[in-house]
């Protein structure tokens, strides 16, 4: 059935590259081509990238443009909307021209995309890399999926507001004192002319940074405490009154409360931090690029960890994983995913890939990277130096990613909207994951 599929789908992309103007190759570089470009194999393949990161999609439009001038190869960039990619891929990938590079970045998206992953294992991408730590395989030890990136988030803080308030970062070591903190810049906004938090909004766009990264903060704690090193079946839910807690003051201690939550996107949160509306901002390293081109001041922005009142955890540090990860579709053509393979090899070993990769994604696992100049990550080591534990992604055990954190967000704005109910959320979080599991295992 592959073979015939590939058949398809290679017919459709020699049809599709003459109709998509997008597509098309430059008839002449507009300028001589680098060394690497000139090194690049040649082939009559192309590329369709379906890009994960929206705040990336200019710079890697840009990149995708100077391969093409450098190459003659066509490579087409879509990106999904924030909060969308997983249905975005689902539609995509049903299509004749379907991505031939596109992203898998945790074990729930494995079990649904698996078999369409090629083994990157024997490839010169793989080849480049300078650790496994953050790749993804399958039951027989494949490659499926490589982590490009890694990347932190936490609680981004803009200190001259935080100063301005007559507060430090030297005040904030855990749960009660950041509490203690907020708590006071928002019972004084009116005077001070902000609040404590941005909007921690339930719209699409901005909920994954809570129905995922603050959903992190109990799932890691609880897999600590019980040694938990593979996707389990079942969670207990041990410290869900920690995520009421910090839920409760992003919810309480801001200028946007209650039902209004909703529908306040990521666009507007993020808005109100760079316009120096909030001092907190939970948000990740990935957010870096944005806030300095909006002008905020690099030397005035911080990341401090997500405190909920575990004991112990003065000495945490910030949440550091990726989701980043790339796989290659196995039933494109084999033009297509030789296309694809270069494409990905000059990504990151040419001056143009890896100037980009820093500056978007921050340090990256390949032997030719760049130091970024992203503070977020300088203090992510300085946490790390200092001999603070680093808070792991345990999210990305989640089973049925989309639909577990869908159930979780509903649940949340049920209780932020007005019911109160605190339980539903539980309900959603423990008894959603050992049927999102179950779910998985019966289709397998």
């Amino acid at each position: 059935m592959k073979k015939v599929l590939a058949l398809i789908l290679t017919l459709c992309m020699v049809f599709a590259l003459c109709a998509c103007g997008e597509s098309k190759a430059p008839e002449q570089p507009a300028e001589a081509p680098t060394d690497a470009a000139a090194d690049a194999p040649k082939t009559e393949g192309s590329v369709y990238y379906l890009n994960f990161k929206p705040e990336a999609d200019a710079a890697w439009q840009e990149l995708a443009k100077t391969y093409t001038e450098q190459t003659g190869v066509p490579v087409k960039v879509v990106t999904a909307a924030s909060g969308e990619y997983d249905t975005t891929l689902t539609a995509e990938m049903d299509k004749s021209s379907a991505p031939t590079l596109f992203q898998c970045g945790n074990q729930g998206a494995i079990n649904t995309w698996g078999d369409y992953c090629l083994d990157l294992k024997d490839t010169d991408v793989y080849k480049e890399m300078t650790t496994d730590s953050f790749n993804l395989k399958g039951e027989n030890g494949e490659v499926l999926s490589i982590g490009y990136c890694y990347e932190a988030f936490g609680i981004i803080v803009n200190t001259e507001l935080l100063e301005k308030a007559g507060h430090s970062l030297d005040e904030i070591k855990n749960f009660d004192s950041l509490k203690a903190v907020a708590d006071d810049i928002h019972a004084r906004a009116g005077e001070l002319g902000f609040d404590a938090f941005s909007s921690s909004g339930l719209d699409s766009s901005s909920s994954w940074r809570f129905s995922g990264h603050l959903a992190n903060m109990p799932l890691f704690y609880e897999f600590r405490d019980d040694g938990v090193t593979e996707q389990p079946a079942t969670i207990k839910g041990t410290y869900l009154d920690n995520f009421k807690k910090v839920w409760d003051l992003y919810t309480t201690d801001s200028a946007v409360t209650g039902s209004d939550l909703l529908t306040a996107t990521g666009d507007m949160s993020s808005a109100e931090f760079k316009e120096g509306k909030a001092v907190f901002y939970q948000n990740g390293s990935w957010e870096y690029a944005g806030l300095v081109e909006a002008g905020m001041d690099p030397a005035k922005l911080a990341m401090i960890p997500i405190y909920c009142g575990v004991e112990g955890e003065e000495q945490a540090g910030l949440c550091c994983g990726t989701e980043n990860c790339w796989a290659v579709n196995n039933e494109a053509s084999e033009a297509d995913i030789k296309a694809t393979l270069d494409f990905m090899k000059w990504v990151v070993t040419s001056e143009e890939g890896t100037t980009m990769l820093a500056e978007q994604f921050g340090p990256c696992p390949f032997k030719n990277a760049k130091t970024p100049e992203n503070v977020f990550f300088a203090q992510a080591n300085e946490y790390t130096a200092n001999g603070n534990y680093v808070v792991t992604w345990a999210f990305n055990y989640t089973p049925a990613v989309n639909d577990w954190r869908a159930a979780v967000v509903d649940a949340l704005g049920q209780y932020t909207g007005g019911t109160g109910d605190w339980s539903a959320v539980q309900t959603a979080f423990v008894e959603g994951w050992a049927t999102q599991y179950n779910n998985e295992q019966a289709a397998k």
